[in-house]
């Protein structure tokens, strides 16, 4: 006899006994038809799920085998998200509840195997076990980026090439005006040798972790003076004091993009990576940057390949782009699988391609989604055009809670990159 008959003949009993009062309290049917443990994770995390569902998904999850009902009662009736994403919930309910997080765990929670969790775990548990022994200890120390240079207060530091200050020391103060106003840390960093500070300094994590990745990028290759250019990225984290895991993958900054869990980078990272498997360099991002990887098609035409001079978040599950209709039909073709496939909301951003600069071939000027986004602050770019105005009511609209403003970055722009390319932001 097959399971289904089997599960059939026992519905049909509980549905004939329940009609004539007796209670099934030993059966839990939904044993026998469980969705992904990720697909009730994910949605537990989606801002659109309210407080009262978020329960009910954690009482399901909590039948899962790796939680094994050990998930207390108090803890999913005092529940909140919070602004935690997803490797942070996932420690919390393991900590709060004293689950050890197992490999098994992460891969059907998170949907890859976290090489943090769990650590995280046994480094609490005994932290808690010193204090309990001990009556006095040393506080806890965090090896974060040090600040060189910062403002009284704000959450987020903004780090910039001490070159930007050098060579455009106008527009450079003009970012700085703005950032001083909204009351925003900021600082210079030692020993670069360009202004793209975004691709060669480290990703940061979810988690908070460093993740400094090879900076060897094809583009500047078989030119004496873009070679001379190539920050080394070791010394430069030397001597700006700042603590990184390396990595052996070829991958810039400005190609990666992280929200809630998730992280955006262009196909351009396997082309530089071509001695590796394209799966497994998925897999092994994911694992580093605690993240669910989403891979869109560079464009062709770019030097760089980089995702954020395409598209940006505004949450895990929507995103602003160039607009669809104006980019190239190939390009066009695999963003829409893209949003398909991982269910996104693509909100159209004007982007200009009428404007050519024969002595600035690699200029960015038009490119509106390379915008600063630090704290509850934007700053976008704009180019003296008609579009400026729609793009700021885009944004305005799309982030109702920043704060929006404006900068003619046109000097920096022209050079190839603008806004998130020559800043680097870490908490």
């Amino acid at each position: 006899m097959s399971l289904e008959s089997i599960i059939g003949i026992i519905a049909s009993l509980v549905t004939i006994a329940t009609a004539i009062g007796i209670k099934f309290d030993l059966i839990d049917f939904d044993v026998f038809n469980k969705r992904p443990a990720k697909e009730l994770f994910e949605q537990l995390i989606s801002k659109k799920t309210t407080d009262a569902q978020r329960k009910k998904l954690i009482k399901k999850l909590n039948k899962y085998e790796f939680f094994n009902k050990q998930i207390k009662k108090e803890y999913i009736q005092a529940f909140a998200l919070g602004k935690r994403g997803p490797e942070d919930l996932l420690f919390d309910i393991c900590d709060s509840n004293n689950i050890e997080p197992t490999d098994d765990m992460s891969k059907n929670v998170l949907g890859y195997i976290s090489s943090t969790l769990k650590t995280r775990y046994s480094e609490k548990r005994q932290s808690v076990k010193e204090k309990s022994t001990s009556t006095t200890m040393e506080p806890t120390k965090f090896n974060k980026p040090e600040i060189i240079e910062p403002n009284p207060s704000g959450g987020q530091t903004v780090y910039m090439s001490e070159i930007l200050k050098k060579k455009y020391p106008d527009t450079c103060n003009r970012l700085i005006s703005i950032l001083e106003k909204h009351k925003v840390k900021y600082s210079f960093l030692k020993a670069t040798k360009d202004i793209w500070c975004r691709d060669y300094m480290p990703v940061q994590t979810p988690s908070g972790k460093l993740i400094q990745f090879t900076y060897d990028p094809s583009y500047l290759r078989d030119n004496k003076e873009w070679e001379d250019s190539r920050s080394d990225v070791k010394e430069v984290c030397r001597l700006n004091n700042i603590e990184a895991l390396f990595s052996d993958i070829n991958l810039d900054g400005g190609n990666v993009l992280i929200c809630d869990g998730r992280a955006i980078i262009s196909d351009r990272v396997f082309s530089e990576n071509p001695d590796r498997d394209k799966d497994e360099i998925v897999k092994e991002l994911g694992q580093l940057l605690e993240c669910e990887i989403i891979i869109i098609p560079a464009e062709n035409d770019d030097m760089t390949g980089h995702a954020d001079g395409m598209v940006r978040f505004v949450d895990r599950n929507t995103i602003l782009g160039n607009k669809l209709a104006d980019e190239c039909k190939y390009w066009q073709k695999g963003m829409q699988k893209v949003i398909d496939t991982y269910n996104l909301t693509y909100i159209d951003v004007p982007f200009l391609t009428d404007i050519k600069d024969p002595k600035h071939p690699s200029s960015a000027i038009g490119i509106y989604v390379n915008f600063l986004e630090v704290n509850d602050l934007i700053v976008m770019p704009i180019f003296n055009r008609d579009e400026d105005n729609q793009v700021l009511e885009i944004l305005q609209r799309t982030f109702p809670n920043k704060i929006i403003e404006t900068i003619d970055y046109n000097d920096v722009a022209k050079e190839g990159g603008l806004l998130n390319c020559t800043t680097w932001v870490v908490r």
